[in-house]
């Protein structure tokens, strides 16, 4: 990675000037040079400043599915001085108007397929951003055809400090409103430059990005740590059909393959024919953004022969933590060693540091920390204390600076006065051959406190009944980690990201 590049803006000029006609992304048959992507991103930054008159510091959000416009216009609001605003394009209209409220958002990129959500939640706002609209004719009074926005100049870089903010994203929200983690290109940069040490990546290295762009995880592991490295991406539309995504891998050649626990529990249960193995040229896999059990885990590695390595990462932390080492020891069940310049401690309800092989909270520290949470000062405060990250997620260390995931914090459960931690019920579950998903949450009981409630879906062809899982728990857990109701239940709910929600699953104990 080249010592120019300071801020996200400089990834596609440095770039042009020494990949020039080298790929950087590849969507369907169409290729994106590095110089074209430049180009194109700068000519939109003059556009976007002369038709909307955006100024440095001003966001823009972004609410499209998977296409290149959504390269290009992040790139280029970033040429533009702006600051990317990333939003969920599963979210509905009031949570839309909540982001674009809270976020002062002067203008929103929109494709077509999100356009009615996006309108309504602009009509119900006093300062209404300007809609740029993808694939449609603009229709409302004040709305900007993408098309038009392109000048046929380009624009030179704003100038723009490592210190200022990039991209703010979202939290999911997963209790209360969603909370905006302001992350500056200092924070990414430097977040970047710790991938792509671990990663190895060089310039040949070919990356298939089938998560959606809004998240953290995408942006960072599979958008701008093979840019910065003057390597590139194939971009997918949708994860499904899935067979266009294996199609993808083997005939676009893809050497790195990042993705979520619900993506490498499909390929763990296909047959992948050993001549397939052998032609594959990936050199590596990783696994982010939710909990990896291990019994997919060894399962994928045995079926295809390729090494999956397990990460840990939040929004905050823009977002990666630690991975397992691609070279070197890679241990099961941990997501592995922190990354360069990044400090892991874990400690106790005082904050005082705990020794290896105590579980507690997890804090970090270092540059990939955010800047904060966006108009909230005391949430910030909560949050980052003495320069570390408390993270709310429960784990431990070992003796070899390995780091292991129990649980979040505010997951766990009290019963009897003693802590249980659903995770490691849920580990035991997902080793019955029977269970695809698996999800414990507590539940108020007069008698303990709270008591471990499952909830898990069945494989295809396989059969169980909740008493024969219970029974399968035991002798592996204590007795009062033993899940006091198993419920079988077709679908659980999930984000876009496959993270099951526990929020939601407590509410099926209502049906």
């Amino acid at each position: 990675m080249s010592d120019r590049i300071q801020t996200l803006s400089d990834i596609t000029c440095e770039n042009a000037r020494n990949r020039v006609f080298g790929t950087a992304f590849r969507y369907g048959k169409k290729r994106f040079s590095y110089r074209a992507l430049d180009g194109l991103s700068g000519r939109f930054a003059a556009g976007l400043i002369a038709e909307t008159g955006i100024a440095k510091g001003d966001r823009v959000a972004i609410m499209t599915g998977n296409c290149p416009e959504y390269i290009i216009s992040f790139f280029g609001l970033l040429k533009a001085g702006a600051c990317a605003v990333p939003i969920n394009n599963f979210l509905v209209a009031d949570e839309v108007k909540y982001i674009l409220s809270d976020s002062l958002a002067k203008a929103v990129v929109v494709s077509s397929k999100y356009y009615d959500v996006v309108e309504k939640a602009v009509s119900r706002m006093e300062n209404k951003p300007v809609l740029i609209v993808i694939g449609r004719g603009v229709k409302e009074k004040g709305d900007i055809d993408y098309k038009s926005v392109f000048k046929k100049e380009t624009v030179k870089n704003r100038d723009v400090s490592p210190d200022d903010a990039a991209v703010i994203i979202y939290t999911s929200g997963t209790t209360g409103f969603p909370k905006g983690a302001v992350l500056t290109h200092f924070n990414l940069v430097s977040n970047i430059r710790a991938c792509l040490k671990v990663l190895n990546v060089r310039k040949r290295d070919r990356f298939i990005v089938v998560l959606p762009l809004f998240h953290s995880f995408t942006i960072t592991v599979c958008i701008l740590t093979p840019l910065v490295a003057g390597a590139s991406f194939i971009l997918i539309e949708s994860v499904r059909p899935f067979h266009r995504v294996i199609k993808a891998i083997i005939f676009g050649r893809i050497t790195g393959f990042v993705g979520i626990p619900q993506i490498f529990h499909l390929l763990s249960e296909k047959r992948v024919p050993w001549f397939i193995r052998k032609i594959l040229g990936i050199r590596f896999c990783i696994s982010g953004s939710a909990p990896l059990s291990e019994e997919v885990l060894k399962n994928f590695e045995k079926n295809t022969g390729l090494p999956l390595m397990e990460g840990y990462g939040l929004s905050e932390a823009s977002p990666v933590v630690s991975v397992n080492p691609l070279y070197g020891k890679r241990k099961v069940g941990s997501v592995g060693l922190p990354l360069e310049n990044v400090k892991i401690k874990i400690v106790d309800d005082d904050e005082r540091e705990l020794p290896a092989g105590k579980e507690g909270e997890i804090i970090v520290k270092g540059p990939n920390v955010m800047k904060g949470y966006l108009n909230l000062e005391q949430e910030t405060a909560n949050t980052i204390r003495g320069g570390w990250l408390f993270t709310g997620d429960i784990g431990k260390v070992d003796e070899d600076g390995y780091l292991y995931i129990i649980d979040r914090k505010k997951d766990m459960i009290l019963s009897h006065g003693l802590n249980i931690y659903p995770r490691e019920i849920e580990q035991v579950l997902y080793r019955h051959d029977a269970v695809r998903d698996a999800a414990v949450v507590g539940v108020p009981d007069k008698h303990r406190g709270e008591k471990a409630v499952a909830f898990v879906t069945l494989k295809d062809g396989y059969q169980a009944k909740p008493g024969d899982l219970t029974d399968f728990c035991k002798g592996k857990l204590a007795s009062y980690k033993i899940p006091h109701l198993v419920r079988i239940e077709k679908e659980l709910p999930r984000t876009p990201t496959g993270k099951i929600l526990k929020k939601d699953i407590r509410t099926l104990m209502d049906k």
